[in-house]
């Protein structure tokens, strides 16, 4: 299934960005001391170095909050003006309430709704189509999107196809209407639900609720098939990419920036090459976070801008890929002049 904007009056741009990062860091030499592995092979097969690993007192939502106040300072904006709060997260502090509603009091965002959206690693993708329709509608003036994850919490640190992959992280966004010919310009969604067992955690819901008997057979971890996952993202996301850009009468060689979800390195080469599209403007940082789930593209967006690498009308693609399984990408012009 696929989504297009239907073009209006009122466009939304990014107006502050901010992200949190836990201050602890965990290395490849130091996974190879708790598991049958090693830096060289870890970079090379993902590109990862090094990821952040949040204590046993740190949640999702405290992340989340402390990246949602550095965006709303970075757009000089009050959290009563906050209309909206969105969460995209899988790892939430609760089963419920949602992390938003966590996040919403922590930051004094009083008047704003709140929820929660699940996507996994599209997350944010999707979020900011959802957060697209309620602004350009007029239901809402000022929506603060937050990508957040800590899902080294939901691993088995003795298997090393998935431990070596993740870090915990968060990232969020202020968004705001904007003239219609800039910003978020186009989007494109998708998601196939035979793919779900390729990346998911299997016990913990309702379906299987967890137990002694799921907690001893690791059933509450994360679980993956790597080879599924690589054939999924280097097939649906390069035609993702295409269908949004085409959308708007674009072409890949009209992108200033690709802002991919970091997931790993030769994902994202594979993908650059079938679009014929030059690596250097890729956006990365995976080495030094690993795939953070939600948070891995307004994370990145946060750095980007902090390195200038951002400027008022270059064409910016995000897109995510991840459990469900889900596929996004988004199209913006961009309309800030820092």
């Amino acid at each position: 299934m696929t989504s297009s904007l239907v073009p209006n009056l009122t466009g939304m741009g990014i107006f502050g960005m901010g992200m949190s990062v836990p201050d602890r860091i965990l290395t490849n030499e130091d996974l190879a001391k708790i598991v049958d592995t090693n830096n060289d092979w870890i970079v090379s097969r993902t590109g990862i170095r090094e990821r952040r690993i949040t204590d046993a007192d740190t949640a999702t939502s405290d992340l989340a909050a402390a990246a949602a106040l550095a965006a709303m300072e970075d757009a000089s904006i009050d959290p009563e003006e906050i209309d909206m709060v969105i969460c995209a997260t899988t790892s939430g502090d609760y089963v419920w309430p949602a992390t938003a509603c966590v996040v919403q009091r922590r930051i004094g965002a009083n008047r704003a709704a709140a929820f929660d959206l699940s996507a996994a690693c599209s997350g944010f993708c999707y979020g900011l189509t959802v957060a697209s329709g309620l602004i350009r509608s007029g239901t809402m003036k000022n929506i603060l999107l937050i990508g957040a994850d800590t899902l080294t919490k939901h691993l088995n640190w003795q298997d090393r196809a998935t431990c070596i992959l993740f870090g915990d992280g968060a990232g969020a966004v202020v968004l705001r209407p904007c003239n219609p010919e800039e910003g978020m310009i186009s989007s494109a969604l998708g998601a196939d639900g035979n793919g779900l067992e390729s990346v998911w955690i299997p016990a913990g819901g309702t379906r299987t609720p967890t137990s002694p008997e799921t907690l001893n057979a690791q059933l509450n971890s994360l679980t993956m098939r790597g080879q599924e996952v690589y054939r999924f993202a280097i097939e649906k996301v390069p035609s993702i990419i295409l269908e949004a850009l085409k959308r708007v009468c674009l072409l890949p060689s009209d992108v200033t920036l690709m802002v991919m979800h970091q997931a790993n390195l030769r994902i994202m080469q594979t993908v650059a090459k079938r679009l014929d599209f030059p690596m250097e403007r890729v956006f990365i940082n995976l080495d030094k976070y690993g795939n953070t789930s939600a948070a891995s593209i307004p994370m990145a967006l946060t750095e980007a801008q902090s390195q200038n690498l951002l400027h008022k009308g270059d064409i910016v693609v995000t897109v995510g890929f991840g459990a469900g399984l889900t596929w996004g990408a988004n199209v913006i012009r961009w309309n800030r002049d820092r």
